[in-house]
């Protein structure tokens, strides 16, 4: 597996969805994460746009796009979809992308928002991005100590 040695930017974790993404961010130090948005897909088109405006306007220097991994190590069609998505990022925006162990993510995202009282629609609302910013937050605390088990395109 390659690791990126991106260039100076941030990071921005992406939760991938057939309908919605989540998106997080980093700080300009990489220190910390944050949820950024809630991206509501569109075709193809609209999807690009937003992506790119997002590398320009957050100054993106990787993404980092969640691949769902079963319990038992096995990939399963939704990873196939999300390597599909990151690869189609990558040519979109021109930035590196590397495919990160997304496991849990999403139910610690639910689990935090139910600790936070929120109805089902606002949690709806929140969930992928919180679930980016799980993604993202794993992520750099993996890159901290290099043994990243993420995994490059390019390879």
């Amino acid at each position: 597996m390659t690791q990126h040695r991106p260039a100076p930017g941030r990071v921005a974790g992406v939760d991938y969805g057939t309908k919605r993404i989540g998106v997080a961010i980093t700080d300009p130090a990489r220190t910390f994460a944050s949820p950024l948005a809630q991206y509501n897909r569109g075709d193809k088109t609209q999807d690009a746009r937003y992506f790119q405006r997002l590398a320009r306007e957050e100054n993106v220097a990787l993404f980092v796009v969640g691949l769902p991994i079963h319990l038992s190590g096995e990939e399963s069609q939704k990873s196939h979809e999300a390597r599909q998505f990151a690869a189609w990022l990558g040519e979109t925006t021109g930035k590196p992308v590397e495919l990160f162990d997304e496991r849990f993510t999403t139910a610690q995202a639910e689990e935090a928002l139910l600790a936070g009282e929120l109805t089902n629609k606002r949690r709806k609302a929140r969930r992928d991005m919180l679930a980016a910013q799980f993604l993202l937050a794993a992520y750099l605390e993996a890159s901290r100590g290099r043994d990243v088990q993420a995994e490059s395109l390019e390879d």
